[in-house]
């Protein structure tokens, strides 16, 4: 077990692509892909697409 090397968590934001707002953080192991995904944006009421963007 001495050998193994733990990844930190880091925090990501879920950023608005039609308005640019924060909606949305997470924590997740870092590599891999962005993430894309369709979730609620209160300002404009409706799902909208969201990107991972690191602070």
């Amino acid at each position: 077990m001495a050998g193994k090397s733990k990844k930190k968590a880091e925090t990501v934001f879920l950023v608005c692509d039609e308005t640019g707002d924060y909606n949305y953080v997470l924590r997740r192991k870092p590599g891999g892909e962005k993430l894309k995904l369709s979730k609620y944006s209160p300002r404009l009421r409706k799902h909208t697409m969201h990107t991972e963007k690191k602070k």
